[in-house]
């Protein structure tokens, strides 16, 4: 690709990206859940494609990026709130047949589920329809556009990715060192980026091994996180019942230590671990 071709598929790319965040924050009635976890998911993959050529767009980035950040924190809440319950489905789905869990793992997703419509209700009384974040995001978007794309080549792109594996290697390195939850979810975002940028630019430079190793480890550090979610709502303010705490706390641990045993092992068997989009 030459200098102008790269540019241009790039700001394609994270413009079709934001223009799908705002149509999925537009889902109405049961499906504002899945609409959210869609919409900040392609929010990160802007702030990735804009990470890449962050020295060459210009000071504008700077603003745009910060904006989409506020913006994805600000769903983060519902996000939660609708991971919470994607944990316990797959328990209830794992542990099936368990007479003893199953009534547990049934009681505690329907708590789960109450949690979730709560939080909807709230998030969506500030912020009816979450139009307010459609309409600032539709202004970032022309921003996005209006950015000097041209003036990203190849060689900038292939910095970014040096830059991204080189945060991923340091936040990995950490994180399989005894690292606390912090650092295992900051080894994930990492991750995630790197992958995320692999994607935006047609994985160039990774061969398909490289590339399904690194999704295949980042959808595992995705699993760790939702076990870790669970596990952070088994405190004083859980939506579970006080006697079904407890249990689900010590499932969620022993999930969790045999995720991140896994995830070790599969980052050990490549010179370098990634990410996933």
């Amino acid at each position: 690709m030459d200098r102008n071709d790269v540019g241009r598929r790039l700001c394609d790319y994270a413009v079709n990206e934001l223009a799908n965040a705002i149509a999925c924050l537009a889902w109405r009635g049961p499906r504002v859940h899945a609409g959210v976890h869609q919409a900040r998911k392609s929010l990160r993959r802007v702030r990735a494609t804009l990470a890449l050529g962050a020295p060459l767009l210009g000071p504008g980035v700077r603003l745009v990026d910060r904006e989409l950040r506020k913006i994805n924190r600000g769903l983060s809440k519902l996000r939660d709130a609708h991971a919470l319950a994607g944990a316990l489905d797959h328990l209830l789905a794992r542990h099936a047949g368990d007479a003893q869990a199953t009534p547990l793992l049934q009681r505690a997703l329907r708590a789960a589920e109450r949690n979730r419509a709560a939080c909807a209700r709230r998030e969506l009384a500030a912020d009816p329809g979450l139009r307010d974040r459609g309409a600032l995001l539709a202004t970032l978007l022309a921003a996005l556009r209006g950015l000097p794309w041209d003036l990203l080549d190849a060689a900038a792109a292939e910095a970014g990715l040096l830059r991204s594996r080189a945060d991923a290697d340091a936040a990995s390195a950490v994180a399989a060192d005894d690292g606390d939850a912090d650092d295992w979810h900051r080894w994930r975002r990492r991750a995630r980026r790197l992958s995320q940028q692999r994607r935006a630019l047609g994985n160039p430079g990774a061969g398909a091994g490289t590339a399904r190793h690194d999704k295949r480890l980042a959808i595992l550090l995705g699993e760790a996180q939702d076990h870790t979610l669970l596990h952070e709502h088994c405190g004083r303010k859980s939506p579970f019942a006080p006697p079904d705490r407890a249990r689900l706390r010590t499932w969620a641990e022993q999930d969790l230590a045999r995720l991140r045993a896994r995830i070790a092992t599969l980052a050990a068997t490549a010179k370098v671990p990634a990410g996933n989009a």
